[in-house]
C-alpha cells in the first residue's frame, strides 16, 4: 500500500484510481532500489562517467567585488545536458529500465528536463516522448531541436496557457492510458508521492558535493544558500545537505514576472494559498473559488502555478525563506554574470543570482553566499535579446 508522502500537511497522493497501481509499483521499486548496491553503483557510475560529476564550486571573484560579499557558484551548468535535470533523468530512467518499462514520457518547460529525458532515453534504448507547451516551444526552440536529434518525439501542448502546467496535465493524461509499459519521468520535486521524495533523492548529490567543496575551499560552511524555485528540484537538491546546519540560511527565489502586484505573475510561496494540483497538496496560485491561475515568467522553467510540497513545508516551519525577483532583475543578473565572469547562466538561475546580489549589499566581505547555478543560459539568449529590444 502506498504511503502518505507528507511534509507536514503538504504532499500526499491525490491521483486517479487508474494511476494508483503505477504509483504503488514506483514507490516499492524506488524504496528497494535506493538501497540496492548494484543500482546505486550503476547510477553513480553514470553520474561520473556520462554526466560529468562532480561539478565544481567556483569562487566568482569579479561578482564578489561588485557585491561586497564572497559569491560562490555551484556549477550545475557544467553537467552534461547543461542543467541539474540530468541527475534525476538518469536516476528515474535507470529505475524504469530495471522495472522493464520500454517507454519514457515527460513534461518540460524550458526544455532542459526534456533534453535530459531524451538523453536518458537514448542512452538506455527507450522510446521517449516529451510534452511541451506550444508557447515554451517557441521560446526554447533550440532545446526542441536537441530533443528531436536524440530521437525523442515532442508533442506541442496547445491547451490552457500553453506552458509547463499544461504540459504536466498532458503527460499525466498520457500516463493514465499507458501505465503498463510507460514510466512518467516527472522532472521536478512535485506531484503525487513518491515523486517529491524520489526527485529529492536523485538531486541531493548537488548539496552533498557543494557542502564538501565549500568547506574544503573556505574552511567553513556558507552563511547563505540561494537557489531558484519553480517546482523546486534544484533548490531541494541543494538545501537537503544543509537542513541540519542552523547557521546556514536557506533562501529560495521565485519568479515575480513583471511584479508582485499581479497574482498571475508567479511567486507561489509568497502569494499562493493551500490547494491541490497535479496530485499533491501544496501552495497554489488560484482564485478565491479554487480556479488555477496561469503563472508567467520570462523563464519558461519557472512558469508553474504551484511548488513542490517540501518547499511549502520548509517555508511554514521557518527553516527556509522565499523571495521573488522580477523579469527585469533576472535579465540584468543574466547580463552581469556573463560580462563579469564569462559564464552565461540560465534565466532560472539568474533569479537566484539577482537576489544574492541584493542580499550581499551591506553584508561585508567575510559573508559567504553559495548560489546554485542550476543551468546554462545559451538556451535563453534569443529570449533575453528580445526582452532588451
Amino acid at each position: 500500500m502506498i504511503s502518505t508522502g507528507l511534509f507536514g500537511k503538504y504532499g500526499g497522493v491525490y491521483a486517479p484510481e487508474t494511476l494508483m497501481p503505477a504509483l504503488e509499483e514506483l514507490e516499492t521499486a524506488f524504496l528497494r532500489l535506493s538501497q540496492d548496491a548494484e543500482f546505486l553503483t550503476r547510477y553513480t557510475g553514470l553520474l561520473q562517467t556520462y554526466a560529468g560529476r562532480p561539478t565544481p564550486v567556483y569562487h566568482a571573484a569579479n561578482l564578489s567585488k561588485i557585491a561586497g560579499a564572497r559569491i560562490y557558484l555551484k556549477r550545475e551548468d557544467l553537467l552534461h545536458g547543461g542543467a541539474h535535470k540530468t541527475n534525476n533523468a538518469l536516476g528515474q530512467g535507470l529505475l524504469a529500465s530495471m522495472l522493464g518499462k520500454r517507454r519514457l514520457i515527460a513534461e518540460t518547460g524550458a526544455g532542459q528536463h526534456g533534453v535530459a529525458t531524451a538523453m536518458a532515453g537514448a542512452l538506455l534504448g527507450m522510446e521517449t516522448e516529451i510534452f511541451m507547451g506550444e508557447l515554451d516551444m517557441e521560446r526554447q526552440h533550440s532545446n526542441v531541436l536537441r530533443m528531436q536529434l536524440m530521437g525523442a518525439k515532442v508533442h506541442a501542448v496547445k491547451s490552457g496557457g500553453r506552458a509547463l502546467k499544461d504540459a504536466i496535465n498532458a503527460a499525466l493524461r498520457e500516463w493514465i492510458s499507458s501505465v503498463r509499459d510507460t514510466h512518467y519521468l516527472l522532472g521536478t520535486a512535485a506531484g503525487p508521492h513518491p515523486f517529491p521524495t524520489m526527485v529529492k533523492f536523485f538531486q541531493k548529490i548537488i548539496g552533498e558535493e557543494a557542502r564538501f567543496q565549500i568547506i574544503e575551499q573556505t574552511g567553513s560552511l556558507p552563511d547563505y544558500i540561494v537557489a531558484c524555485v519553480g517546482g523546486g528540484s534544484n533548490a531541494i537538491g541543494m538545501f537537503t545537505a544543509f537542513l541540519e546546519d542552523q547557521s546556514v540560511e536557506l533562501i529560495g527565489v521565485e519568479p515575480a514576472g513583471k511584479g508582485l502586484e499581479t497574482l498571475q505573475h508567479g511567486a507561489t510561496l509568497i502569494k499562493g494559498s493551500l490547494g491541490c494540483l497535479h496530485g499533491m497538496i501544496s501552495k497554489v496560485l488560484q482564485t478565491s473559488d479554487g480556479q488555477i491561475l496561469d503563472a508567467h515568467s520570462i523563464s519558461a522553467g519557472l512558469d508553474y502555478p504551484s511548488v513542490g510540497p517540501e518547499h511549502a513545508y520548509l517555508q511554514e516551519s521557518g527553516r527556509a525563506s522565499y523571495e521573488a525577483i522580477t523579469d527585469e532583475e533576472a535579465v540584468e543578473a543574466y547580463k552581469q554574470v556573463a560580462r563579469l565572469e564569462g559564464i552565461i547562466p540560465a534565466l532560472e538561475s539568474s533569479h537566484a543570482v539577482a537576489h544574492a546580489m541584493k542580499l550581499a549589499a551591506g553584508k561585508g566581505s567575510n559573508s559567504r553566499i553559495l548560489i546554485n547555478l542550476s543551468g546554462r543560459g545559451d538556451k535563453d539568449l534569443e529570449q533575453v535579446l528580445k526582452y532588451v529590444g
